[in-house]
């Protein structure tokens, strides 16, 4: 796959992705919004997956040495971990 192949695919998967979150998010239904772990947990995670993709191929973190790419998604794990342990307690 060429690099302009690649960025497109990516670029495509993160639009795919934020449209998505959009279809979760309360705000465009017309009843009552209340808030729901289940629905959370599933954006979180959409942006855990968007923030690795952006690392990964926006950052050059894909051709970096292998200690860094295991850093970023350690971080990015904690990260987002502590944010849904936080949402949910």
């Amino acid at each position: 796959m060429t690099a302009a192949a690649r960025t497109t695919a990516v670029w495509a998967g993160l639009s795919a992705i934020t449209v998505v979150s959009w279809f979760l998010a309360p705000a465009h239904h017309t009843g009552p919004v209340t808030a729901s772990v289940g629905i959370t947990v599933a954006v979180l995670a959409l942006a855990l997956i968007k923030s690795r993709l952006i690392i990964r191929e926006f950052m050059e973190v894909r051709t970096a040495p292998r200690w860094l790419q295991l850093a970023t998604d350690g971080w990015l794990v904690v990260l987002f971990g502590a944010i849904v342990v936080i949402y949910v307690w």
